[in-house]
């Protein structure tokens, strides 16, 4: 089975610092070994290369060639090293070598080194240190080195020091790396959880809002981040920033949806009771009629029939109108003549009107101004303003149409909106009388100039007060 690496960030941060100290524990471990045998090996070298020039000095000074061990010990020659070993093999084919065992009491024992040991110190480069393992006696550091008469001469001590000094090192260097592993494990492991404990608190607040009940109602993601872990300066904080961010996104998001079901609500009410209201109109005089069953009875009947059939083709033209323009559908694209289309707009209004004061204002350079879009929804926008500015201002009102490029303005100097009013003045069926009772309008006027112009593109704004409103369409 392969290495399962561990799923949580705390467990994962905890192993990458423990194999990060081990790593470094085991680079710093091996350097060290290295160095400190190199350097203890290098002071071997310098005792070996001491006793190698005993051993000639003395050599050199023998009245005949015979073997070298048989020098005496610190009372009349030279001081041999416990352990040491000496061979010497002259030119005529002679070889000879031994062994210090014992250099104790004044007096040097030693033992003659077999052929074996013989034949691998005679590996022994002249003039380089060297490690040789003899056979029967061990590894050894050892140096060469030839006399005046062709006699070379192969000194060499034990490196069982120096095997001991760098194994005990080793040892050591493990106990030590075990011991900082363990203490890495141990503090990586507190450290990094109370480093991720604001990680778990983001967490918490999250699971929290998972656990609210959004999928209707009027929902307020009230949960939020703490302050103090939302500094964007930490990464915990930008994590709680973004957080916060979003559940406020989502709140507003949530908001905005269930306001849009209460006005859809609101609206298929209103087309309810717009629609239930001509339906009842009908239904009474059409019962009118059948019961009295007169000519004139069913003359009248019939005309408010048709009266109220009118009425209802307009609201559910306006519905259907609105409908098509929620869902994206393309409107004609087409030059319109702007100039002209409010001309003859201010022109009809001072025949259906003519107790008010109709004005247009046109451009200086008296060229005519054009436009993109659908002539005939074009038509219906200024056609509803105007017609808002006939029904809801008295009579001797002054109303003005300016004729702007890129769009224009209706201006009346009436009473203006009531202030409730002004705020929702293009929501569909909304109207002065607020107890709904029957009107001429049914509201829909201004949601369809709004519709229509956004349609196109474009922008509607409404400015009023006592004396003063003023609508201003702007087109792309």
């Amino acid at each position: 089975m392969g290495f399962a690496w561990p799923r949580s960030l705390t467990s994962r941060l905890v192993v990458t610092a423990v194999a990060l100290v081990a790593v470094v524990s085991l680079l710093i471990g091996t350097v060290t070994t290295i160095g400190m045998r190199a350097w203890l090996t290098d002071r071997l070298d310098g005792d070996v290369r001491s006793a190698l020039m005993r051993v000639t000095r003395v050599a050199d000074d023998l009245p005949a060639p015979g073997p070298i061990g048989g020098a005496p010990g610190p009372g009349g020659g030279f001081f041999r090293e416990v352990g040491m070993v000496t061979a010497a093999y002259s030119a005529a084919g002679e070889q000879t070598g031994s062994v210090v065992l014992d250099g104790s009491g004044g007096r040097v024992n030693q033992v003659a080194l077999d052929e074996d040991a013989l034949a691998a110190l005679k590996q022994a480069t002249n003039g380089h240190a060297q490690t040789i393992d003899v056979p029967g006696v061990g590894s050894y550091r050892v140096l060469a080195t030839r006399l005046s008469d062709d006699t070379t001469v192969v000194v060499g001590l034990p490196t069982d020091d120096v095997d001991e000094a760098t194994m005990s090192l080793v040892r050591w260097e493990l106990v030590l790396a075990l011991l900082g592993i363990l203490a890495a494990a141990l503090a990586g492991s507190a450290v990094v959880r109370r480093q991720l404990r604001p990680l778990r608190e983001v967490a918490a607040t999250a699971h929290a809002v998972a656990a609210l009940p959004l999928d209707s109602g009027d929902i307020g993601v009230t949960e939020r981040v703490p302050e103090h872990l939302t500094d964007v300066r930490t990464e915990a904080g930008q994590v709680g920033a973004a957080l916060n961010q979003l559940l406020a996104h989502v709140e507003s998001s949530l908001s905005a949806r269930h306001r849009s079901e209460l006005q859809v609500r609101q609206f298929v009410a209103d087309a309810s009771h717009e629609l239930r209201t001509p339906l009842t109109t009908i239904a009474g005089y059409t019962e009118l009629a059948r019961r009295r069953g007169d000519v004139e009875t069913s003359t009248m009947a019939l005309a408010k029939v048709e009266e109220e059939a009118a009425r209802m083709t307009a609201l559910v033209e306006d519905l259907l109108l609105l409908a098509r323009l929620d869902a994206g559908r393309p409107l004609a694209v087409e030059n319109v003549d702007l100039t002209r289309l409010l001309l003859e707009a201010v022109d009809d209004a001072r025949v259906v009107a003519p107790g008010h004061r109709w004005q247009i204002v046109l451009p200086d350079d008296g060229e005519p101004i054009e436009v993109t879009g659908d002539e005939h929804r074009l038509h219906q926008v200024v056609t509803n303003l105007l017609t808002n500015a006939r029904k809801y201002t008295p009579a001797g009102t002054t109303v003005t149409v300016t004729v702007r490029h890129g769009g224009f303005d209706v201006h009346d100097d009436g009473p203006g909106f009531p202030p409730d009013l002004a705020a929702t003045a293009f929501e569909r069926f909304t109207r002065g009388d607020a107890s709904r009772h029957r009107s001429d309008g049914i509201g829909l006027g201004l949601a369809l100039v709004q519709a229509i112009v956004a349609a196109h593109g474009g922008t509607v704004e409404l400015a009023t007060e006592p004396g003063s409103t003023r609508v201003s369409v702007r087109l792309r």
